[in-house]
């Protein structure tokens, strides 16, 4: 059963076919091929998986970023951003950078950081003299960031598989969130000085920074507002995804006065897409999920590992390398959600803890993010620049330098997580 599972789950994958319906066909098939289970079961486990309360905090944070990433919120955060940076080495680029960090605090969600980031600011780039090719990787490798800093989508369906508290995993993110942004920022830095890209001679003008900084300062405010809320038990976090929500409105309507219905039901709409994806992906790893784990195949993958590597530095390493190879062909959340009942009864055998698993998950799936051949950011930052998925990938080693560092970092060094 296990095998028929295996099987068509990679080849349905290789026919191009949505992740989340290979899930479903691959276990449905499964189960019929073994004959021990009504197929009604691929139901009614698609549906148990849904029934969770801290679930609802997945559609609340993406409304709540939806909502506040349109308008003047993001224009003046972009303005921010470029005025605090753009007139150091590499400042054009590292706009990118200081730009997916703070939109990080909003969205939630590398796919919308790209798109939105990247539509306004390679074609700058662009015209300001940066190739091409460097602006798509820079754009695509920065956008992950948004998937560290909380609120994090990601974090929260780890959360689901691991019991891991949410509010745990998002302090948790926000320490290689600015380490990978300072990281990106050197890169651009460096980058900028070797190869001569222009340099921005416009004065700093401090009274514009602050009027910049107090124009954005509600979208900075709302991680570290999410952060203290959860952090001191004033409310769960599916309660602070509703008050997220509120507190975008409250911005719209009330402090930058640009909330209209349009706008309003488009973010639903936008919203409600993007909830129903994660949703139905959700639904169908939870059918994968419980055929594995009635097929002991968790503990007999520990076993093994335990076994024939020996040692826990090397199970770590072991953990890395799959993740890393299942980022580039699988999308986020549904790496997330198959690995994450895998390598958790892994990781309590070796004494890692669930939350530095988390982290380690999360850094490795957002590198596969713009890793060919099925990066995601990859692909939308290479088609608003222009460019071949193969130059922009040529741009990508030294950030691919800086993410690898910061996951050493962050797999070996205990205390940096907790």
């Amino acid at each position: 059963m296990i095998t028929v599972l295996i099987a068509l789950f990679f080849g349905l994958l290789v026919l191009a076919i949505p992740v989340a319906h290979v899930l479903v066909i691959a276990s449905g098939a499964a189960i019929l091929y073994g004959n021990e289970f009504p197929v009604l079961l691929v139901v009614q486990q698609m549906v148990n998986q849904t029934q969770s309360f801290p679930l609802l905090a997945l559609p609340f944070f993406i409304l709540s970023g939806s909502l506040m990433m349109s308008g003047r919120l993001g224009e003046n955060l972009i303005g921010f951003a470029t005025e605090l940076v753009q007139r150091y080495r590499g400042g054009l680029g590292s706009v990118t950078v200081v730009g997916s960090c703070v939109f990080g605090g909003v969205s939630g969600s590398a796919v919308a950081d790209a798109t939105a980031l990247g539509g306004m600011l390679i074609p700058w780039q662009r015209r300001q003299g940066y190739p091409a090719a460097y602006t798509a990787a820079n754009n695509a490798s920065a956008a992950t960031i948004a998937i560290l800093i909380p609120p994090s989508i990601p974090f929260i369906l780890y959360s689901l598989v691991s019991n891991v508290s949410v509010s745990s995993l998002f302090l948790a993110g926000v320490l290689p969130g600015l380490l990978l942004t300072a990281g990106f920022i050197a890169v651009n830095n460096i980058s900028a000085r070797l190869r001569g890209f222009p340099l921005n001679t416009q004065p700093f003008d401090k009274q514009r920074c602050l009027r910049l900084f107090v124009d954005a300062l509600p979208a900075l405010a709302m991680p570290i507002l999410i952060l203290v809320l959860l952090r001191f038990g004033i409310a769960t976090p599916t309660e602070v995804s509703v008050l997220a929500v509120l507190y975008a409105l409250f911005a719209g309507v009330v402090i930058y006065r640009d909330m209209t219905l349009p706008r309003f039901i488009d973010a639903m709409v936008s919203a409600g897409v993007a909830t129903g994806v994660v949703m139905l992906v959700i639904m169908g790893s939870s059918v994968v999920g419980w055929l594995m784990t009635y097929a002991q195949m968790p503990q007999i993958f520990a076993q093994w590992c335990l076994t024939t590597l020996k040692e826990p530095w090397l199970v770590i390493v072991a953990m890395n390398v799959i993740m890393l190879i299942a980022g580039m062909f699988i999308d986020l959340p549904a790496a997330i959600l198959l690995l994450g009942p895998i390598f958790v009864p892994l990781a309590q055998t070796i004494g890692l803890d669930l939350t530095q698993l988390g982290l380690m998950m999360v850094l490795n799936l957002a590198i596969g993010l713009y890793t060919p051949p099925v990066g995601t950011t990859l692909f939308i930052s290479s088609s608003i620049a222009g460019v071949s998925i193969i130059k922009t990938a040529s741009e990508l080693w030294p950030f691919y330098l800086v993410a690898l560092l910061t996951l050493l970092a962050f797999s070996y060094i205990p205390a940096l997580t907790l």
